[in-house]
Formats: structure tokens, C-alpha cells, sequence
């Protein structure tokens, strides 16, 4: 068995809680064991290491210190946790004045950040530590029917040299896994590009004007479904949808999909026990 640290993210907690439901479907499936990280506080959400970059450290230090205590490697279902906690992480790595202010902090809760816990993404867990011929013999309900644009997200690939293993120019391990899973990749040029999240609140317009172009790309491709392993992405590609299209004067829909949820349909379970019924586009 396969045994992580599992971070929780915010916006699973809140908004997107079909991530967390669906990934609880099938854990067990591939011999999988997620701890929750119930300790864990928010990362920071991109904007905490611009705000106050000590208490970025901090946060994120005491997160990973959380895994470290477990002795387990961190996963993660969110592009942004991600980037966050491993920008954290090899910042602290990087500088031992760092680590003594932040160690500083921690043993009050008798914990020490020592960078032995490696940060994942639940995507990279499952192309590269179960492997994809392991996902292969798990299929039951080969998706032969669906034809699936991979949006990849900006913070899984970008920047590279804090996350590197993808080529954020031609990345390739979701629509690997898509393939596995037994339905057909779709190549369309927005795989790789930003939704829009990020600026979502500062200027909606410029947000689901991206995002429109990214649908309207998928659409276009031929896709049936739009798969994406970031719950932001999944937030305006879905529940914004409609806004941006309409906004663009672009005719047409088409469903998102998590990630987690993908998986889950392939393995056997059914749209209700992965939480489907919670997107506002089918």
C-alpha cells in the first residue's frame, strides 16, 4: 500500500467537495491510503507570499511539518496548494535562516520543518508512483466513448523549475492518463494555458474572456468533456461557463470534469457517487 500525507484544500472544503468524494471512491481501488492533514490551515492562495512572505513560510512550513511528523510524503488535489507549498518548501530548503524562523513558530506545537517530506500532486502520484499500467488492470468501464480535452492549469506547470514535471509547453502525463483510462485525448492549443481564476475578482471581464477562449478551443476540438486536475480551474470553467460564453457571444456547452472524477467513472462508479450531479454544466 501507498501511504501519503493528504492536504486538504480550501476550496475542496467549501466548494468543490465532489474532489475529496470522489477521490474516496477509489482510493482503496489502487491500494492508495490518504491521511487527511485535519491540522492543516489554508496555503495562501498565490497571494499570502506577496502579502507577508515570512507568514507565507510559516504556514506552508508548518504544513509540510505536519506530513514530516506522519514520516509520509504530501499530496495534493490542487494546482495552487501545490505550487504554494512547494514554493514554501524550496525556499526553506534553501536557507537555513529560514528554517530556524519558521522552526521558531512550530515548536510551539513540538513540530520542525526538516524538508524530508516530498510535495505531489495527486496527478503525478498516479502516472509516476502507481503507474499507469497499475490504473490500466483497474479499469472496469473503458471511457471508449468519451473524447476528453485535458486542461492542464497553470500552477502544475508553471514555473518549472519549482515544479518540473511536466513540459509546460507540450505537457503530457494527463492526456496519458486520459488514455489509460480508455478514452481519446484531444489536442486543442488551450491545454496548457491559464483560466482565469486568479484574476477572476480584480477584473471579471479579462478572467471570462480567458476562459471563454479556453472552452470555446475545447469545443471546437470535438471534445466531449473537459477534464482538469485543478478545483480553481474547474470553478470558472464550469461555474462561469455560461457567463463567459455568453459574454463572447460563443453558442455551446460543455461538461468539466475533475480530475478525481474521470478516474472514478473508468474504475465503475456511478455520476451521484462521484458528486457529478454538483457541476452546473451537463
Amino acid at each position: 500500500m501507498k501511504k501519503y500525507a493528504y492536504y486538504l484544500s480550501c476550496i475542496n472544503e467549501a466548494m468543490t467537495k465532489e474532489v475529496d468524494k470522489s477521490l474516496e471512491q477509489w482510493e482503496k481501488d489502487l491500494d492508495l491510503e490518504l491521511v487527511k492533514l485535519e491540522q492543516g490551515t489554508c496555503c495562501g492562495g498565490s497571494n499570502l507570499d506577496y502579502v507577508n512572505p515570512d507568514e507565507f513560510l510559516v504556514v506552508n512550513g508548518r504544513n509540510i511539518a505536519l506530513a514530516e511528523k506522519l514520516g509520509l510524503d504530501m499530496v495534493t488535489s490542487c494546482n495552487t496548494c501545490l505550487l504554494s507549498l512547494r514554493r514554501a518548501k524550496d525556499e526553506l530548503d534553501r536557507s537555513k535562516e529560514k528554517r530556524e524562523m519558521v522552526n521558531g513558530f512550530l515548536k510551539r506545537e513540538d513540530l520542525e520543518y526538516t524538508g524530508k517530506s516530498a510535495v505531489k500532486h495527486l496527478l503525478w502520484v498516479l502516472n509516476e508512483d502507481i503507474g499507469l499500467e497499475a490504473i490500466a488492470k483497474k479499469v472496469k468501464n473503458p471511457l471508449k466513448e468519451y473524447k476528453v480535452a485535458s486542461f492542464y492549469g497553470c500552477h502544475i506547470l508553471r514555473p518549472s523549475s519549482l515544479l518540473g514535471v511536466d513540459d509546460p509547453k507540450a505537457p503530457k502525463s494527463l492526456d496519458q492518463l486520459v488514455d489509460v483510462l480508455g478514452a481519446k485525448p484531444v489536442k486543442y492549443k488551450s491545454s496548457n494555458q491559464c483560466c482565469g481564476f486568479h484574476t477572476l475578482l480584480v477584473a471579471e471581464d479579462e478572467s471570462l474572456r480567458i476562459a471563454a477562449a479556453a472552452l470555446d478551443d475545447a469545443i471546437k476540438s470535438g471534445a466531449d468533456y473537459i477534464v482538469t486536475p485543478c478545483p480553481l480551474c474547474h470553478t470558472v470553467l464550469d461555474g462561469y461557463q455560461k457567463k463567459a460564453l455568453d459574454k463572447q457571444g460563443i453558442k455551446g456547452s460543455i461538461p468539466v470534469l475533475h480530475l478525481s472524477q474521470l478516474v472514478g467513472l473508468a474504475f465503475g462508479y456511478t455520476q451521484k457517487e462521484l458528486g457529478i450531479n454538483r457541476h452546473l454544466v451537463s
